[in-house]
């Protein structure tokens, strides 16, 4: 029998809920059902930021290049950078495996 799901304040909450409890003890996923959700979108807060003018200028200029807002565009190059960073740690011991790697004569 399944353990019943408490009840959570705010998705912070909810959040810190799951990543300290294993999820088959309040859900039977034997009876799961595959569920689309169409369009939803991401929780996001407004934030503010202090850019040069010179890099805000050149940011709208690429954006209206790839016909999109620049907020948007500031949001992607973040993104791509935090995956670059996130792969670092695993790239950085890749390469010294590679650098160490030394074939027998």
């Amino acid at each position: 029998m399944s353990n019943p799901i408490p009840e959570f304040q705010n998705e912070d909450e909810e959040r810190e809920f799951w990543a300290t409890h294993d999820s088959t003890e309040y859900v039977d996923w034997t009876q799961a059902k595959r569920a689309v959700f169409p369009n939803l979108k991401p929780t996001t807060r407004a934030i503010s930021l202090r850019l040069p003018e010179s890099m805000l200028d050149e940011l709208r200029q690429m954006a209206n290049q790839r016909d999109v807002p620049y907020q948007s565009l500031i949001k992607v190059f973040l993104r791509e950078r935090m995956n670059q960073e996130y792969r670092a740690p695993f790239n950085l011991a890749v390469a010294e495996k590679k650098s160490s790697y030394r074939p027998k004569t």
